[in-house]
């Protein structure tokens, strides 16, 4: 009788001990006081000492010292996540991104404008070209200069539109110059060309929508692929065939490059995302 009478104490003090474990956790997080651990060291050492013995009043002891020890742990990991988190936040908000918007003269809505120009780039038909164009400012700053062509050196041109294959509205631009624009999206951390898309994937914010171009694939020189705005303005006075870094649309081939899903033949789209 007493061995079922002394089994029925410990069951309900293991289960007085639980509930109070429980509740410590909740004062425990809402107040990060020590009331939690008053709480349980005096019951403890008050109604378990006198119930039970010392090996069962020693083990409950340590359990507490074990919970104790994985509550402060579980808090130092929130408190570390929530201090990265909110330099995540810092950082985002500080950061910001800079891309050129080809074939345009004014940036998004949801950007700033840095400058607005002109396209530069190479002869499109000379061996040593470099491949990339440039937004070139309207207000050029100059340094050490002498006027007049020297013959070694590399030469820089404007660009022009070379769109007569393509049908609609992007036939009236062909040979007319190219503008570009550069803009400035705060709270950004990344900008990217994704090719063959209108738009972004999940994530990613919308800067524009445009057509894939590069060079004539039978002329010497080499060139890059650029997104040019689907809705692509000109440089004013600029209509006349004086050529030099040309922008030709791009098209599919199939053969290696895999049809479906691409379609022989079929101009390719491109879109400018950024991320936060």
């Amino acid at each position: 009788m007493f061995y079922v009478r002394l089994g029925h104490l410990l069951s309900q003090d293991r289960m007085v001990f639980q509930i109070l474990l429980v509740f410590c956790v909740v004062v425990y997080v809402e107040t990060n006081k020590e009331s939690c651990k008053d709480l349980l060291q005096g019951y403890l050492t008050g109604q378990l000492s006198s119930a039970l013995g010392m090996y069962q009043v020693k083990s409950l002891r340590r359990d507490f010292e074990g919970f104790s020890n994985d509550v402060r742990k579980a808090l130092k990991e929130v408190k570390e996540k929530q201090v990265a988190d909110i330099k995540t936040i810092q950082e985002i908000q500080n950061s910001s991104i800079v891309y050129t918007r080809w074939g345009k003269k004014t940036c998004p809505s949801n950007a700033e404008q840095v400058i607005s120009g002109y396209v530069g780039g190479s002869w499109y038909d000379h061996t040593g070209a470099a491949v990339n164009p440039l937004c070139l400012p309207k207000n050029p700053e100059w340094g050490i200069y002498k006027d007049g062509t020297d013959g070694d050196k590399a030469y820089m041109y404007g660009g022009e539109y070379q769109t007569d294959t393509v049908p609609a509205y992007m036939k009236t631009l062909y040979q007319h110059d190219v503008p570009c624009v550069v803009c400035l999206v705060r709270k950004r951390s990344v900008v990217q060309m994704f090719p063959a898309r209108k738009t972004c994937y999940a994530g990613w914010k919308l800067e524009y929508q445009g057509y894939l171009m590069a060079g004539y694939h039978g002329y010497k020189a080499g060139s890059t692929y650029t997104c040019v705005d689907s809705h692509p303005d000109t440089v004013h006075g600029g209509h006349a065939n004086k050529n030099g870094y040309l922008f030709y649309p791009v098209e599919a081939r199939c053969g290696t490059l895999k049809c479906p899903p691409y379609v022989e033949g079929r101009e390719v789209v491109c879109v400018v995302c950024s991320k936060e």
